[in-house]
């Protein structure tokens, strides 16, 4: 038995991947990076937005083994938004006016037939709108979707950024968003008296975020007027396709 699950492992895992140019880069480069991943067996993930199925590669800084798909890049959270875009209808439905801050690097491609797709981002190259969040320059009820995700950290008032999220829907439109949240707190995170970049790391997780949420993000939501569901993959889903265990996405429905 423990034959047959050496070769099941093998045939699945990194030399069994079908090696295209880009994957082979993309080891090559991570081998460089930190050759340590390749060092022990790991579990190979199939990734549900190109298919690739194999050993991912590590990311971040301290780095996440098996994280990043080689084939398409995509991080944890992308596969997560991802599997829930395709369960939800959204990719299919070419009627529904969707905004979109810091998109996944896969999306501008798939909504490539949705004539109401819209991105934004006052930094990122190539998109539509140069939009600042806190203030957005459309009128009420422009959207029927709007996805935000890992973008909130970043934003100073943030609460300003909730209402025109708000405002920008439809009524009945929902807000798909993501951020990173520190579990074991109920309460955010925030403290304007850090000034450096080390301080802001170690006490936000990156240089550029300005607070850490905690299990509130859901209540702060709500008080802004939104009704809140939490989407995420049951447990076998979660290890097939490579997604973080504490990583949820809140589906906010004006």
């Amino acid at each position: 038995m423990a034959r047959r699950g050496a070769c099941r492992w093998k045939a699945s895992g990194l030399f069994g991947a079908r090696m295209d140019l880009k994957v082979l880069r993309t080891y090559a480069a991570a081998f460089v990076d930190d050759y340590r991943q390749f060092a022990r067996r790991q579990f190979a993930p199939t990734c549900p937005i190109c298919g690739f199925e194999g050993m991912f590669v590590s990311v971040g800084r301290p780095p996440r083994w098996n994280a990043r798909c080689p084939r398409c890049d995509s991080r944890e959270r992308h596969r997560l938004a991802y599997l829930y875009y395709l369960e939800s209808g959204l990719l299919a439905d070419t009627s529904l006016r969707i905004l979109h801050f810091a998109p996944e690097p896969f999306m501008p491609r798939l909504m490539s037939a949705h004539a109401g797709y819209l991105t934004t981002d006052p930094a990122l190259a190539d998109m539509a709108r140069r939009e600042d969040i806190r203030q957005l320059s459309f009128a009420d009820g422009s959207f029927d979707v709007v996805l935000c995700h890992h973008v909130l950290e970043h934003v100073d008032d943030d609460a300003a950024a909730f209402r025109e999220l708000l405002r920008v829907l439809r009524p009945g439109g929902r807000a798909v968003l993501s951020t990173p949240i520190n579990w074991s707190r109920e309460d955010s995170y925030e403290d304007g008296t850090l000034a450096s970049d080390v301080e802001r790391a170690a006490a936000f997780g990156a240089v550029d975020h300005i607070r850490y949420y905690g299990r509130d993000f859901r209540a702060r939501l709500e008080a802004a007027g939104f009704q809140v569901e939490v989407f995420r993959k049951d447990k076998a889903t979660e290890l097939r396709s490579g997604l973080l265990r504490d990583e949820v996405l809140f589906v906010a429905t004006r």
